[in-house]
């Protein structure tokens, strides 16, 4: 047991520093810093929640030195800010493969004190869970709460499984039970996105909906779910008024969703449809409808 137990230890230590000059202090709050990773070649992520300011921002590399950053651009949905630092190299630690990690597993969280350096510690997955919308309308691939201390300059750290791939970053906005690890995978979607317009494009249909129980006759009738959207507004122009949607419609299927709520609605539109036709189902009149749009793409950030 000894000998395991000093081999986990040894294990550990040769982890976090082969992983620290990946990590950095983000100075762009009152009080405290939070933490960053160096996800690409001249490219750090962190919380967007401990981002406070978007001008004057400086972080803390691992050899002591600070440097000035630029943000590049934010997403409240999934708290994810992306910055550029000139003259960073490419990150150390892969991406975890794009399977999700298991509950029980180890989880290593990593961030930086301008004082006191790299800080650590260590937990477990404590819930694993597939696509989640947070709170704050966001998409993430998966839910990943983690059973381990964040601390105050955790948010925006490193968050690596057991097998030394990272998991994703550390937050501490997106629940108020515990910590979650943003995942990788999300964490790519959003820098690609901001890297490329500044804010992340979501789909836009033109519509203002709310949802309604399809009366159980209709339902019988008709073969369709219990629950779908009515659509109350309809804006001139839109994606969704030159395809001739109507108000009053309900709608139940866009392509391969089905739609029973405004979530629905939601993630249809963050699942990648931008300029695509799609086909909406939907009851009109007592009767079966369908008409195909073209999504558009949501105007502004």
């Amino acid at each position: 047991m000894e000998n395991s137990m000093v081999s986990l230890s040894n294990e550990l230590a040769k982890l976090v520093e082969r992983l620290q000059p990946d990590i950095v202090a983000v100075h762009a709050r009152p009080h405290y810093p939070s933490s960053g990773v160096l996800w690409r070649p001249g490219i750090i992520v962190t919380a967007d929640h401990s981002v406070r300011r978007e001008e004057d921002i400086q972080v803390t590399l691992a050899d002591g030195k600070t440097a000035e950053a630029t943000l590049i651009g934010r997403d409240s949905g999934t708290d994810v800010a992306v910055l550029r630092v000139s003259d960073l190299g490419a990150p150390t630690a892969p991406a975890a493969a794009g399977d999700s990690p298991k509950a029980g597993e180890l989880a290593l969280i990593l961030g930086r004190s301008p004082d006191s350096g790299p800080n650590a510690s260590l937990g477990i997955i404590s819930a694993v869970s597939g696509p989640w919308r947070t709170w704050r309308g966001g998409r993430l691939d998966h839910y990943i709460r983690l059973d381990a201390t964040l601390f105050p300059n955790s948010s925006g750290g490193m968050v690596v499984d057991c097998r030394g791939q990272v998991l994703g970053i550390a937050t501490t906005a997106l629940s108020r039970i515990a910590g979650l690890a943003i995942p990788a995978s999300s964490v790519n979607r959003v820098v690609d996105g901001l890297l490329e317009k500044g804010y992340l494009p979501r789909g836009y249909l033109g519509i203002g909906v709310q949802p309604v129980t399809i009366p159980e006759s209709l339902r019988e009738k008709l073969s369709t779910a219990q629950h779908g959207v009515i659509v109350v507004s309809v804006e001139p122009a839109g994606p969704a008024d030159q395809a001739g949607l109507l108000l009053g419609d309900i709608i139940v299927n866009l392509g391969d969703t089905s739609v029973e709520g405004v979530e629905d609605l939601r993630s249809f539109s963050d699942s990648g449809v931008i300029g695509k036709q799609v086909k909406a189902k939907l009851i009109r009149a007592g009767g079966l409808a369908e008409v195909t749009i073209v999504v558009g793409e949501r105007p502004g950030k």
